[in-house]
């Protein structure tokens, strides 16, 4: 770089006479830069930056991901001591600890939308800047629809060495985080930036939300069966990746479900009146679940064998790579946490482990159950029972070795009009792609079928709306109903025009001939399709 030889004797003037760095005080004058490197930093002299293929993020942090929280436990001792809000407007805050913030706006009735609002700030968890971007604008993204309510509007938080690092990786960060953003149909309207050592990047969200509807963690009933809907092991897989034992097959595994909004899960559960929810994030599954289970007042029994894991995650932990999160989210739950049988202890720690960006832990009563594995699994996404709230209590987490009995019974003993048969497809209204729940389907094959599903609903080489009008029209040639009501409102959510759609249905009509026309025409004037009318086409 050029420099200016004048500007440097003007602040390196000022910076002996005071003994130290104008820029830093924690150096002298002349620093070590200046000795070592012939550059003076206070004169807005600084090295070429380091270019952005050559660096490796995860490197620069010593916590990747939400594996940089506070300990909970810590946290809770600082808030607990902090004043009250005695708004009469915070419908949930501080006290509560939920993923967001209700708000309702002065004026307003108990049944009118209230404000949610979430702030949340992550360190690196991948090395690739554009992914990374996308992985927090998720995470941020998650509290929103943890508590049933539609995001609007971002503020991004940002701390980046920008003396010393290419702004290639900000813009990339920024550039990433965006098209997620816009995917969700949320406006980035503004945000902060510092100078840091250590990269940082977060978004303040604000939302909306009915107070009906809103499903708050305390809320969970006895009886309700517990839902999770992505797997366990980021935090273990991004620590095994810094000490170099990283799981390459895992690592992609859990990179994409971190990129995948919770929006298909959040609006399943809202439209089945789920009684709780809360997203898995820093604090693990059990931290998670223990801040549930304490403000529902209930006990939760756990199979531990069911607990969904990314791939090389439980043997990563048997071999004793135990990220430090582990121990602090274990201090946290404390004695709330009971084992009944031989629990794996692999297992044990992945409850613990802390994840970024992870899935939804949602109550639901076990008769609707079915439904809302029935619906995730239209939208692409595996729903894994993992549970039953047992009884009344203060607040208690059993995990078990055995096989617990939560199963819904839809689940275990299907009766024989869930099934699809193909002689006559159309006949089935049990939910989207049904044959899941064959009575010869395993929970292996229902497990793969969803990462099928989740593969074809995905942007990939081809983009999601592009997917997603190919889909519609394949499930109108099948004739499925809900298949049809799902991904109808799934293309309108995404900004495909009414005229797109036509196109999509009458390359179906076109294939399928005068039976998929009527089908198609009954199904809008039967009421099926809640989301709006059927198409012009029909």
């Amino acid at each position: 770089m050029k420099i200016d030889i004048a500007k440097r004797r003007r602040v390196m003037g000022r910076s002996r006479q005071l003994g130290h760095c104008i820029c830093d005080p924690r150096r002298p004058c002349p620093c070590d830069v200046f000795t070592e490197q012939g550059l003076c930093p206070c004169a807005g002299e600084r090295p070429d930056p380091v270019p952005a293929q050559a660096v490796r993020l995860t490197e620069m942090v010593r916590n990747v991901g939400c594996a940089s929280k506070i300990a909970a436990a810590d946290l809770e001792a600082v808030l607990g001591r902090l004043p009250v809000v005695t708004d009469a407007n915070v419908l949930c805050g501080m006290p509560a600890g939920d993923d967001a913030g209700v708000y309702r706006l002065d004026g307003q009735g108990a049944t009118d939308v209230c404000l949610l609002q979430t702030v949340d700030v992550m360190t690196p968890c991948v090395d690739d800047p554009r992914t990374f971007g996308r992985i927090c604008a998720v995470n941020c993204l998650s509290d929103i629809y943890a508590m049933g309510g539609t995001p609007r509007t971002a503020l991004s938080i940002l701390a980046f060495p920008s003396e010393t690092l290419s702004g290639q990786i900000m813009f990339e960060m920024m550039d990433g985080a965006m098209a997620v953003l816009a995917q969700a149909g949320v406006a980035l309207i503004g945000g902060h930036s510092i100078k840091d050592e250590q990269i940082m990047l977060g978004f303040a969200i604000t939302g909306v939300v009915d107070p009906r509807r809103v499903t708050a963690r305390d809320a969970a009933k006895v009886g309700d069966v517990l839902v999770l809907t992505k797997p366990l092991g980021s935090g273990v897989l991004n620590f095994a990746r810094q000490i170099g034992r990283g799981q390459a097959q895992g690592l992609r595994q859990a990179e994409l479900a971190m990129g995948t909004l919770n929006r298909v899960a959040a609006e399943a559960m809202v439209s089945l009146h789920a009684s709780a929810c809360t997203d898995v994030t820093g604090f693990g599954l059990w931290g998670h679940l223990a801040g549930m289970v304490r403000h529902s007042h209930v006990t939760v029994r756990i199979d531990a064998g069911a607990l969904p894991a990314f791939d090389g995650a439980l043997q990563l932990l048997a071999d004793g790579v135990v990220p430090g999160a582990v121990e602090r989210n274990m201090e946290y739950v404390g004695d709330d946490l009971t084992l009944e049988g031989d629990v794996d202890q692999a297992r044990l720690h992945l409850g613990y482990d802390a994840q970024t960006s992870g899935g939804l832990l949602i109550a639901m009563p076990e008769s609707r159950c079915q439904d809302l594995l029935d619906a995730l699994s239209a939208g692409g996404v595996t729903g894994h029972v993992i549970g039953r709230i047992t009884q009344a209590s203060q607040g208690r987490i059993i995990v078990a070795a055995g096989k617990c009995d939560f199963t819904p019974a839809a689940l275990a003993q299907p009766s024989d009009t869930t099934l699809m048969t193909t002689a006559n497809p159309a006949s089935h209204d049990a939910g989207c792609c049904s044959d899941a729940q064959s009575t010869a389907a395993t929970k292996d094959a229902r497990r793969a079928f969803g990462a099928l599903m989740a593969s074809t609903t995905s942007a990939g080489e081809l983009d999601e709306r592009t997917k997603t009008l190919i889909n519609l029209a394949l499930v109108t040639l099948q004739r499925c109903g809900p298949c049809v009501t799902a991904q109808l409102a799934k293309a309108r959510k995404l900004g495909v025009s009414e005229a797109q759609i036509d196109e999509a249905i009458w390359c179906a009509i076109a294939i399928g001939g005068a039976c998929v026309k009527m089908f198609y025409d009954e199904l809008g004037k039967s009421g099926k399709d809640a989301s709006a009318t059927p198409p012009r086409c029909c």
